[in-house]
């Protein structure tokens, strides 16, 4: 049966990837992202585009009127947009940890709550429907220079855990991709949005805060790679409630479980130069 998908977040990355990996095999696609523009190379192929800013109810009320004239019912809500916010904690302003929470954590319930009726008719029609928010490992472990990203994951897994059980009532099954290491240019828009302000006391290590925002990129999984097993996860009978995928996606996180908490946060604080830091001298 043809499935409605849409997802957020669709200008590359596994947005871009899923989109396609959907349309390829004969469903009804719907990709969205800030602008039309960049959305342009998945129209080119064929697959519906429709500017959502996830930021703004004002533009998520729009396109939910344009669905309901439209295609009247959503099967599948991929809730994927989504960016990091790098850089040490404590050199974050409140702004920042505004739209990093505003994009990652508050977007998805936003989306979800409106486009509620169209996914509760396509599960009274079909049976069911279902709801992907994307997490991420880094939701189940925390890295340095990356506490507000990772933080933003695990709140979007404990809000899929109650929407799970607060949706299934109506027919809603609610998924939460997990992925590792993924190759997209989610690696160049997080060290665009790097913070290491002049004074820092990070400054001496601003290269393990740069790697931070690469770090994900090494010898990272292709979107394509990775977007085929979950969408035949999803398309399956009853879809997992966890679905988990990319370079170290298990591994870190059975590190995270098995090794004493010290050893794990000496490890991280080795790999991104925090052990280095009590010898630096101030820039």
């Amino acid at each position: 049966m043809q499935k409605i998908v849409l997802t957020t977040g669709c200008p590359s990355g596994i947005g871009a990837a899923l989109a396609l990996e959907f349309h390829n095999r004969g469903h009804s696609v719907i990709a969205t992202a800030r602008r039309h523009s960049a959305l342009a190379p998945l129209a080119e192929k064929g697959i519906r585009t429709l500017v959502i800013d996830v930021d703004d109810d004002a533009s998520i009320t729009t396109a939910v009127t344009t669905l309901e004239s439209e295609v009247g019912q959503v099967d599948i809500l991929i809730n994927n947009a989504g960016f990091s916010q790098v850089g040490a904690v404590i050199d974050l302003s409140r702004d920042d940890l505004r739209r990093q929470y505003e994009t990652n954590v508050i977007a998805p319930v936003a989306v979800t709550r409106a486009l509620f009726p169209l996914l509760r008719g396509a599960a009274a029609r079909n049976g069911m429907a279902i709801v992907v928010n994307v997490g991420s490992i880094v939701g189940l472990f925390a890295t340095p220079f990356a506490g507000a990203y990772c933080s933003s994951k695990a709140a979007i897994h404990s809000l899929s855990d109650a929407l799970r059980m607060e949706l299934a009532p109506f027919g809603i099954r609610v998924v939460t991709v997990q992925p590792g290491g993924m190759r997209s240019s989610f690696g160049t828009h997080a060290e665009e949005a790097l913070r290491l302000p002049p004074g820092s006391v990070y400054r001496p290590v601003a290269d393990g805060v740069r790697a931070r925002a690469r770090a994900g990129q090494i010898d990272a999984t292709p979107a394509e790679e990775f977007a085929r097993p979950v969408v035949d996860a999803l398309l399956a009978g009853t879809p997992p409630i966890v679905v988990r995928g990319g370079r170290n996606s298990f591994k870190l996180p059975l590190l995270k479980k098995l090794l004493p908490t010290a050893m794990f946060d000496a490890k991280l604080s080795r790999i991104f130069g925090l052990d280095r830091l009590g010898k630096a001298q101030p820039e």
